[in-house]
């Protein structure tokens, strides 16, 4: 059963929620509904728990403290170490032949797109023959002989091919128009 809390109203359709006569959300009537909070005594009840009182807090820097008897450790300088001088040797450069061997790999893979090859394949095979030249000059410092050899050859090679394509094209021209 429903109560209208305004207005008094009660309803025993279990399907209304509003009352007819004034718009107020319904109620359950105390006789027919029990919540299961109803065994809660009324009123205010703080169901907190009890406040616990803790020790007092330690006290860290206390006023009458004495330190300990004993003196604190003296620092002593380290004692030099010997320093054994040996060779530091360092690692040739090599970017001349890494960049050659980028290029003249790049002349041959993209080299074909819109004839960037003809750009790269020459710069390739200049910054071959400039790592060969330094390398020659003073292998302690300069290295990569190995990437600038292949540089210049991947590089050579385009040309080697673009001359291949150009003469298969070329023949297929001439050879369609005969037909």
């Amino acid at each position: 059963m429903k109560r209208c809390p305004k207005c008094g109203q009660t309803y025993t359709d279990q399907d209304i929620n509003f009352c007819l006569n004034d718009g107020e959300l319904l109620s359950f009537s105390q006789s027919a509904y029990r919540s299961p909070f109803d065994d809660r005594p009324s009123g205010n009840v703080d169901d907190s728990p009890p406040t616990m009182v803790l020790d007092q807090a330690r006290i860290t820097n206390p006023t009458g403290w004495n330190p300990p008897a004993s003196p604190p450790a003296v620092w002593q300088q380290a004692q030099p170490q010997p320093v054994y001088p040996y060779a530091v040797q360092t690692s040739p450069n090599m970017v001349l032949g890494i960049v050659s061997l980028c290029l003249g790999l790049a002349s041959i893979t993209i080299g074909w797109c819109c004839y960037s090859g003809l750009l790269l394949a020459p710069a390739a095979m200049i910054a071959g023959f400039i790592a060969l030249i330094q390398n020659r000059s003073d292998p302690q410092q300069y290295g990569g002989k190995g990437l600038a050899i292949g540089g210049i050859a991947s590089g050579f090679a385009y040309f080697v091919f673009l001359v291949i394509f150009i003469l298969i094209y070329g023949l297929a021209l001439i050879g369609g128009s005969i037909s």
